[in-house]
Order: structure tokens, then C-alpha cells, then sequence
């Protein structure tokens, strides 16, 4: 039954499964769910597309894959070992097959033996009993209640840890309790800030006997996807370590607070190298916690708070640059801090808490001036904790000021504030192709693939070089220098035909071109492997490294047609597309530009019969398009086999230049059944040889111009187009006439759509009534005639001289 069960789930998974956006396989499980450190275990990857799986990529070390097998489609079987040293916690993997990569994944290991949940549980009077150290594997459905049972001493601690939300599975609230054998609850867990949203609870036996260990969702929910891990133990399990921080192979005497069997201090070395988010794990001779308390080690002296501290007066005396660390320990509890700045002296402020340390403390951060006054004030920049940037108006001493939003403490409210001066940060990313599913990169053999890569710069400006580490053999990249004004770059990626089928985790390194920027940027990718309301970021991983592998060959290949034409602003230029196809390959190709140059527009909706080899992208440029020299890549997709493949062109060059001309329309006006014209003024501003043309669009209907092309050269002045407009025209002002342009540059059209003008068109005066005759007055001497040059009339002076002509004819 339990078997059945749990292959129901994985059938549930399965039906849920989303294709990914090439030939690549999905991952949706991975069974069990954890594994104990130091032993060969039996993992199951289940999904889809799998029955070309090669390797699986590990985030972490500690894992060594023994056997790898894939059993079908769905299934792939792997023995794992385990290594005695690998990190307690969570680890993510992505499986490589020859055709792609999956999605992340992740799991824990654990330091303790594994237990499945055996069904049914879910009785207080009948729970299942299991050992005092191990871990559980079980899975909370709709309205399950799970209960396991342990025997313990008195003076025993008993330590229930659970992994639930932390799985990455589900939105799953979970709930944990310790009951005694008359059912009272000696303590209870939902939300524990150490966890996040999973549960923590521990006590000392008061009595030998049973107890019992209750798991359910926190509302009587669940779902087929609700797995959870559960620790159960004697190991310690202290909620926050002091101090929270220290410096690189620093000697640091912690003390751990918050277990049941009381605080205590133990001499720690921190690693070599800084560490923002180092994990430290409690042990004693009873077990070790299977997940770490997180201290961050960076290269700033510790300043630890001396009691009483809670005034001006009182302030810990402390130097900046520095970390001052301190505990908000009961409620209503303030805490200060002294140093010194000089006058123009800029600091970056930060408290770490809720979001690094995972302490409960909500803090708020003041800054005061000697006199007592506050200066500057944070709540929550930093997320849930606080941050400013400090800027000194006069030399002398300066006050920190902690306390808890809501005027909370306690033992556990462990808080570092880090003051730091202003430094340049740099951090790269790779913007997401489909919302939510983090870019990977699969090159087919012989072939090319493309991604951008973003940088974010903070307190720094200035030109960068991106490369990439560890790519796997074979597979080459090229880009460009990121310009200063830009945050984001193309780089394209060639698979050498021989190049072995291969996968690696590589780096995304960005490197300011100025020497004299000290910094680095690393790849900060993030996976929301739980979403929440609106799509809240709940609980996910972020990798340090770019999945890559060297994918099997595919049956065609795009190139971006050599052109030597620019494209103008306010023009437009088609994009032609060859497709090199393998005899037999028929399927349509889609067609997009990985990215287009400010000011340019593209359609992204392209297709390449199947039938053809060539196509055309449309591209647009506006008034205000960047002018220069631009790299860009077409990315082409099409399906092979059971999914989509996508490779890249090569990185050709797109030249925008600026309009040949500028083109200002007079207005012009007609009566229906006549003739009206439209006047262009030309402005010559880029040198062109030969001859341009000109059309006139956007006429409203049953109107029409000459339906040829206006000749011009760099000499011409104005164009004139006449304007037909029939009885059936419909009256008004039309404000839509634009004139399209071209001009021919090394055999070449470049194209210009200038605009725009205004054509109103009126219904014809009335007829007037017969006036009376004028009395015969003697004709005037005659005066010689001087011929009049010609002269074309707007439709205001035309209607003027018909007004004369009136007036004259009345007399």
C-alpha cells in the first residue's frame, strides 16, 4: 500500500509535468527526497525525456555517482555515494541527457539512518514507532495527521527537526508538535524563524516513557506533494549562535543559545575566505544538527556589545569600518553603539537578521548625532532588515540605535550591523527567456547557441568584460566589451563538431575593463522553486554557476545574410535569414533576434516554412535610435523529435545610421472631384549619390497620388505629389500621409518612413444667387501686360482669389 501510494504521487507529478524549451529533459522528482551521509543510496529522477539521460550536475561536493541508468522516459535509477564529509543540508542537481538540461532540483542530506512513513500513521493510539535518531520520509496528504512514537529517558533531549517548504515541492505550510502518552503537547512549532516556514521543536524528557511526534499541515491541508523529511534525535538544536560573525581563519568562541538543554560556548575556526552566509553546524557528543545556524565571515574587526547598552550614554564604544553584534534580549530592549566619523565620511550601513542570520528580529536602525539628535532612520530597506547610507555632516561621534519593530526580544534576537565603507559591487545575471525557468544552456555539436548576460553595477560606472569559466570542452564563447551606458551583452556560443558530449557548472565572471575598479562579479542565479500569491519568490535556490553542456548535433543551422546597408532612423531594413537544413528536415523554423538595440523593433512572430530556406526579419528604427555599430543574433527553434531544439546565427553587425533626409509636409486642402497637392520640403542631411525615391502613403480612402515613385537627389529641395480625390471621399482632416523614402547605399535599399502630414479635404461651396447687373462703366485704359510667374497657391489663397473674383464680377 505504501508502495502505491507513493507511486501515485510520482504519476501526480508526471501529469503536472511543463515541457521545456528545447529537447531537454525534465526533472520533477527526486525519490527519496534525502539521504544520510556516508552511505550508497538508491536515488529515482522522475519526469520526462529521460531516456537519453548521460550525468547529473551537482551544485556541491560531497556526491559521487557510482551507477546511472535510465530505466525509461520517465524514470532514471542512480546509485549515489554519499561522502562522510559532504555538507549537511541542502543540495541542487540538474541531469544532462544527450539532447539537454533539466530543471534544478534539490534534496537534503542528512546525518541520520532513513525511515519511510509507513501507512497507516495517522492514529494518536496506533503511531509508528521508530528509533531515537532518524530521519523520516513521508508525505502529509489532504487532511492527514501523521504520528511517530519514541521511547526516552528522563534528562533525554528530543529534537524534532522538519524539512518541508524547504524540499522545494509545494507551498506546504507544515505542523509539529511533541505530545506526552496522555496526549498533552509539551511544544509546538509552525513557522520557526530559524527555518522559515518549517518547524522546530525540542525538549527535555521529564520522564522516561513514550513520545509522541505529530505532523500535519498547519491548516489540516495537504496534497499529494506535501513530502517532508523529518529529524528526530538527540542531536542539539540551538536556535542562534553569538557572535553571528567573525573574521576569514579567525579562532571564534560562540556561544550556542536557544536548545533545551541549556546555552554553551564552543571554540570555533572560520573558514580561510570571506563567506557572507557560512554555515556552522552545533554538535555534541548526542548528534549534530542536520541543518545550519548561518554566520557571515567577512573582513571586519568584531565589536561585541557590553550590557548595560541601552542609551546614548551606555553606547558600546566601537571603530568603523567594523561589525558590532549584539542580542535584542528581551522585550523593550534597546541597544547603542559609538563610533567615529570624520566630516564627508560615507558609510553603508546594514543590519543582518531575519534574512542571513534568521534571527526572529524585525530590527529598526538609528542613527544619532553626539547631541542626542537622529540623523537617519531605516525599516526594512534591506528586506526584512534594515539599511542606510550614512554620510558624516561634521567630525565626531556617532550613535547606532537597535531595537525590534514591534518593541520584541529575547534570547534569540541575534542581530550584526555591519559598517562598511562605500565600495564598488558588481553582479551578474542571465535574464530569463520564459518567466520563471532560469536560462541553461544546451549547444548542439557543430553548432551555436546565444544568451545575455546582465550586470548590475553599484557605485560604479564604467566598461566590462564578461567571460565564462569552466565551460565544458569543445564549447568556445564570444562577445563583445559591455559599454558603460549598457547593462546587458550578448554572448554567443560555438560546439566544435568533435566535441565530446559533456556538462559542467560554469563560471559568469564580470571584470570592470578599468584596472583600477577592484571588483569582481559573480553569477547570481535564482530558482523560485515555490511560488506564493502573485507569484512571491516563497523559497527556491540561488546557484553561483551557468549549467552548460555539449548537446547532440541537430538537422540545421541559421546564418544572418551579410549586408553591407545600414538602417536609418525613422527606416526600417528586412533581416534576411538562410537556414542550412539536413536533407529530410522539413519542419518549420521560428525566428526571433536575441536582443534588439535600443531604438530598433523587430517581430519576434517569424517563421521559415518548412519548404524554404530563407526568410525575413522586419526591423524598425525610431527617431532616436542608438547610432553606431551593434552586434546581433538571431536565435532559431524548430522541433526535433519529441521537443523544440534552439540554436543561434553568427554575430553579425547592424550598422544605425542617421536619416538621410528630414521630410516637413505643408499642408495641404481640396474640395471633392479636384485635384489638391502636397508639398515636402527636403532637408539633405547625409551625402547619398545617385537618385532617391519618394512615395506618399497613408492617403485616406478614394483618395490616390501618382502611382509612381518621386524622383530626388541631394541637390532637390521639395517634392510635390498630386493628390486625386474623388466625389466619394468622405470630408474631414487626415493627419496620417507619411512619405517613404529610399535611397540606394552599396546595392542596397535603405528606407526611411518620414511623416508626418496633414491633407483636409472640404465638400464644395454652395452655389451663389444671381446678383443683380452692374451698370456698364467705361472699360479702363489699357495697361501693359507683365507675365506673372508661376506660383502655387494654398487652398486659403485660392479661396481668397475666388472671393475677389466674386466681388469683382458684382460691381
Amino acid at each position: 500500500m505504501r508502495f502505491l501510494s507513493r507511486l501515485a504521487v510520482w504519476l501526480l507529478i508526471l501529469a503536472g509535468a511543463t515541457p521545456a524549451a528545447a529537447v531537454s529533459p525534465v526533472v520533477n522528482a527526486v525519490s527519496p527526497s534525502g539521504f544520510q551521509r556516508g552511505t550508497e543510496v538508491e536515488a529515482t529522477f522522475s519526469g520526462a525525456r529521460l531516456a537519453d539521460a548521460q550525468q547529473l550536475l551537482f551544485y556541491s561536493p560531497g556526491i559521487e555517482v557510482a551507477e546511472f541508468k535510465a530505466e525509461s522516459d520517465s524514470v532514471v535509477k542512480a546509485k549515489l555515494n554519499i561522502r562522510s564529509d559532504c555538507r549537511l543540508g541542502i543540495h541542487a542537481v540538474r541531469l544532462r541527457s544527450a539532447t539537454g538540461l533539466s530543471d534544478l532540483r534539490t534534496f537534503t542530506v542528512g546525518p541520520l539512518p532513513e525511515i519511510a512513513e509507513q501507512e497507516p500513521n495517522n492514529d494518536f493510539d496506533s503511531p509508528q514507532v521508530v528509533p531515537l535518531g532518524c530521519t523520516l520520509s513521508g508525505v502529509v496528504q489532504n487532511e492527514d495527521v501523521d504520528y511517530y512514537v519514541v521511547e526516552a529517558k528522563k534528562g533525554d533531549r528530543i529534537t524534532a527537526e522538519l524539512e518541508g517548504i524547504r524540499l522545494g515541492y509545494t507551498f506546504f505550510d507544515p505542523y509539529l508538535a511533541i505530545l506526552n502518552a496522555d496526549r498533552f503537547e509539551l511544544a509546538r512549532s509552525d513557522d520557526e524563524a530559524l527555518l522559515r516556514q518549517d518547524c522546530l521543536c525540542a525538549i527535555v524528557a521529564p520522564e522516561d516513557g513514550k513520545y509522541v511526534i505529530q505532523v500535519r499541515e498547519s491548516a489540516y491541508g495537504g496534497s499529494a506533494t506535501a513530502f517532508y523529511r523529518l529529524h528526530i534525535g538527540k542531536f542539539p538544536r540551538p536556535t542562534a549562535v553569538f557572535p553571528p560573525g567573525g573574521q576569514p581563519s579567525e579562532s571564534l568562541m560562540v556561544r550556542w543559545i536557544g536548545d533545551p538543554a541549556g546555552s554553551w560556548t564552543e571554540q570555533v575556526t572560520l573558514p580561510s575566505t570571506a563567506d557572507p552566509g557560512f554555515g556552522l553546524y552545533a554538535q555534541d557528543p548526542h548528534g549534530v544538527s542536520p541543518s545550519p545556524n548561518v554566520i557571515r565571515v567577512t573582513d571586519l574587526p568584531n565589536t561585541l556589545e557590553i550590557e548595560p547598552n541601552d542609551s546614548l550614554a551606555q553606547a558600546t564604544p566601537a571603530a568603523g569600518p567594523g561589525a558590532f553584534n549584539g542580542i535584542i534580549e528581551q522585550p523593550g530592549d534597546v541597544d547603542f553603539f559609538k563610533f567615529s566619523a570624520n566630516q564627508g565620511q560615507q558609510y553603508d550601513v546594514r543590519v543582518h537578521a531575519r534574512v542571513t542570520l534568521r534571527s526572529p528580529l524585525d530590527p529598526v536602525l538609528v542613527i544619532h548625532r553626539a547631541n542626542g539628535a537622529a540623523l537617519a532612520s531605516n525599516d526594512d530597506s534591506g528586506g526584512p532588515d534594515s539599511y542606510l547610507r550614512f554620510n558624516a555632516p561634521a567630525t565626531e561621534d556617532y550613535y547606532i540605535q537597535i531595537h525590534d519593530h514591534l518593541r520584541s526580544g529575547g534570547e534569540g534576537f541575534v542581530y550584526r550591523v555591519e559598517v562598511t565603507p562605500v565600495q564598488p559591487a558588481l553582479t551578474m545575471t542571465l535574464p530569463e527567456v520564459q518567466q520563471y525557468v532560469p536560462v541553461v544552456l544546451p549547444v548542439p555539436r557543430g553548432n551555436r547557441m546565444a544568451l545575455m548576460v546582465n550586470a548590475a553595477r553599484i557605485d560604479w560606472g564604467g566598461e566590462l568584460n564578461v567571460a565564462l569559466e569552466g565551460l565544458p570542452q569543445g564549447l568556445n564563447f564570444q562577445t563583445v566589451p559591455m559599454a558603460a551606458d549598457r547593462t546587458t551583452v550578448p554572448v554567443l556560443f560555438t560546439a566544435a563538431a568533435d566535441a565530446p558530449l559533456n556538462g559542467t557548472l560554469a563560471q559568469v565572471i564580470g571584470r570592470p575593463t578599468d584596472a583600477n575598479v577592484p571588483v569582481v562579479g559573480q553569477l547570481e542565479q535564482r530558482t523560485m522553486l515555490v511560488r506564493g500569491q502573485n507569484n512571491a519568490d516563497v523559497w527556491g535556490h540561488t546557484a553561483d554557476r551557468m549549467a552548460a553542456a555539449v548537446t547532440e548535433s541537430v538537422p540545421f543551422e541559421i546564418e544572418i545574410a551579410p549586408s553591407q546597408a545600414p538602417i536609418a532612423r525613422q527606416g526600417s531594413k528586412q533581416l534576411k535569414i538562410v537556414a542550412k537544413r539536413q536533407e529530410g528536415f522539413t519542419q518549420p523554423i521560428a525566428l526571433r533576434l536575441l536582443y534588439t538595440p535600443p531604438g530598433i523593433g523587430a517581430s519576434g512572430s517569424i517563421s521559415m516554412p518548412g519548404d524554404q530556406t530563407e526568410a525575413e526579419i522586419p526591423l524598425t528604427a525610431n527617431a532616436n535610435a542608438a547610432l553606431g555599430t551593434w552586434p546581433i543574433i538571431v536565435v532559431g527553434s524548430a522541433t526535433v523529435g519529441n521537443g523544440a531544439v534552439e540554436v543561434a546565427s553568427q554575430m553579425a553587425q547592424l550598422v544605425i545610421a542617421d536619416s538621410y533626409f528630414a521630410f516637413s509636409f505643408d499642408k495641404a486642402a481640396g474640395e471633392l472631384n479636384q485635384e489638391a497637392q502636397m508639398i515636402v520640403k527636403i532637408e539633405n542631411k547625409t551625402e547619398f549619390e545617385g537618385a532617391a525615391t519618394a512615395e506618399l502613403l497613408g492617403l485616406p480612402a478614394n483618395t490616390s497620388t501618382a502611382p509612381e515613385p518621386l524622383k530626388f537627389t541631394r541637390e532637390s529641395v521639395e517634392l510635390v505629389f498630386p493628390i486625386k480625390i474623388d466625389q466619394t471621399a468622405k470630408p474631414g482632416v487626415y493627419k496620417t500621409l507619411v512619405c517613404r523614402a529610399v535611397v540606394t547605399h552599396a546595392g542596397e535599399p535603405v528606407m526611411h518612413t518620414l511623416g508626418t502630414g496633414e491633407l483636409r479635404i472640404d465638400e464644395p461651396l454652395p452655389p451663389k444667387p444671381a446678383a443683380a447687373q452692374p451698370v456698364a462703366q467705361p472699360a479702363p485704359p489699357p495697361q501693359p501686360a507683365a507675365p506673372a510667374p508661376p506660383q502655387r497657391l494654398s487652398r486659403l489663397e485660392q479661396l481668397r482669389l475666388e472671393k475677389m473674383k466674386e466681388l469683382e464680377a458684382a460691381k
